[in-house]
């Protein structure tokens, strides 16, 4: 039994879903999981932890920056045990874009951040227009029309696949 650490970075609260259910996946395998926000993640002694996942979601094309910002900060420590990582974003709806090596944003991070996780993961998010502020909800719609997504936005979509949720907490477990 290993001590993980889930660590996220959300917008919508996708990120937190898919991150509880990699918890509850470790958690029926009897690993101890403590899960946090990115926030909350500096408070904790990082290096008591033997692995640490972190999984963040894109808003308009780009990772939030205090992801980069905590990366740098805790490098050494990252370093220093077996981490994973994994990027939740709309593109990798589509096929062609939902693997570490295909999607964009997953290479952006890698080219943007000097850390190296053992593992990496992709997930499709979730549109769900009704909870948006109107802003949101015009500029997420005009992307969808673009990418020929989903545009009524009187609907909730999600694109997450949870079988390749499951089978990435079974890859971490193994790390």
């Amino acid at each position: 039994m290993s001590n993980n650490l889930i660590i996220y970075s959300t917008v919508d609260g996708q990120t937190l879903a898919i991150c509880e259910k990699i918890k509850q996946h470790l958690s029926a395998e009897n690993e101890q999981v403590t899960i946090v926000s990115l926030e909350q993640a500096s408070e904790l002694a990082l290096s008591s932890f033997d692995k640490i996942l972190i999984g963040a979601s894109i808003r308009y094309g780009k990772h939030r920056p205090a992801l980069f910002e905590f990366i740098a900060q805790h490098r050494a420590v990252l370093d220093g045990v077996k981490t994973a990582f994994f990027t939740v974003n709309v593109v990798a709806r589509k096929p062609e874009k939902n693997t570490p090596e295909t999607n964009p944003y997953m290479q952006k991070f890698l080219t943007l951040s000097s850390w190296t996780p053992a593992l990496l993961g992709v997930f499709a998010g979730k549109i769900d227009y009704p909870k948006y502020r109107t802003v949101d909800r015009v500029m997420i719609r005009f992307i969808m029309w673009m990418t020929k997504g989903p545009t009524d936005t009187t609907g909730t979509y999600e694109f997450t696949n949870w079988d390749k949720v499951e089978a990435f907490a079974n890859e971490f477990k193994l790390l």
